[in-house]
């Protein structure tokens, strides 16, 4: 999954990836802040909007060319609609019916469904016996999550769990989509394309869901988008790439396992939320399924 070069991660290395994950651990709860006055819909339009502004910014400022092509901004918009539309927007719906831990438990299937839908689609990435195991015990983790008696239940909460589940699915078909397509652009080009492709879709779509999206929102509500649109989006994605050249992809699935305690621990603290026994086993199942899925923890020898 990743080359032995990649294994061994810098100091500086381990500062940024802890960064981001801090970054992304604690959009959850400045999201859950921002859903208290305005609509899902609507906070996704702001996260991708102000965003977009400010990655293009440095796109200009680093003098990159920006592409004209109808096909790579007909890739753009699709990866706009499969890692930001789609996701973004389920996932802030489900936050208003479930505990903000639970959504950053839930989307670390993300990796798991990444794994499920490179092996259908790509070639060169088979699931294999340990990778097939990973995901049987993340899969497994979820069941303990939800109850095997709540499987089937089709009230808010469990619609809520499934509309998390199939954005951290969607994020999946995303990374897809950006290896097939998105080759050769500067990471700031994509994320700023993408995110401009997210935003003319969200624009007409906040109006038709809910309405025309007012200006005059509280400084906390202010101060919440705009860390989730500037750090947690925009900063982020730039970190994220940073955080990709120097430590590989496979340490990069370490912010997988890092994000829910940040989540948990703020939704905890600031938003009176308690989680019950059985979601912290089932992460511990997510997380073992990642260790099985990375594979150098159990492929380790002993030393001599």
């Amino acid at each position: 999954m990743s080359s032995p070069a990649a294994n061994q991660m810098s100091t500086r290395a381990w500062v940024e990836l802890i960064l981001l994950s801090t970054l992304w651990g604690a959009s959850f709860f400045s999201i859950a802040i921002a859903l208290r006055e305005i609509g899902p819909v609507t906070a996704v339009l702001h996260r991708v909007g102000w965003a977009a502004l400010l990655l293009w910014l440095v796109v200009l400022v680093r003098g990159y060319a920006i592409p004209r092509g109808p096909r790579m901004w007909g890739a753009f918009l699709v990866m706009g609609l499969l890692n930001n539309v789609i996701p973004f927007t389920l996932m802030s719906w489900g936050q208003t019916q479930i505990e903000t831990g639970l959504v950053s438990i839930f989307n670390a299937m993300t990796a798991i469904f990444g794994v499920v839908v490179a092996a259908l689609l790509l070639r060169d990435e088979p699931l294999g016996s340990r990778r097939l195991l990973g995901v049987v015990l993340a899969f497994a983790g979820v069941v303990v999550i939800k109850g095997v008696e709540n499987l089937a239940s089709l009230d808010l909460r469990t619609l809520g769990q499934y509309a998390v589940l199939a954005g951290a699915l969607s994020y999946a078909f995303a990374s897809v989509w950006a290896k097939v397509t998105l080759k050769g652009n500067p990471p700031e080009v994509s994320a700023a394309g993408m995110l401009t492709g997210s935003t003319l879709v969200m624009l007409p779509f906040s109006v038709w869901a809910e309405g025309v999206p007012t200006l005059a929102l509280s400084i906390e509500t202010w101060a919440a988008i705009g860390y989730y649109a500037i750090f947690a989006t925009a900063v982020a994605y730039l970190l994220y790439y940073r955080v990709l050249a120097m430590a590989g992809a496979g340490n990069l699935m370490l912010c997988t396992l890092l994000i829910p305690p940040i989540a948990i621990l703020l939704g905890w603290a600031y938003l009176g939320e308690r989680l019950e026994p059985s979601v912290y086993a089932g992460f511990a199942m997510i997380a073992a399924g990642l260790v099985v899925i990375d594979g150098r923890l159990v492929q380790r020898k002993p030393p001599g």
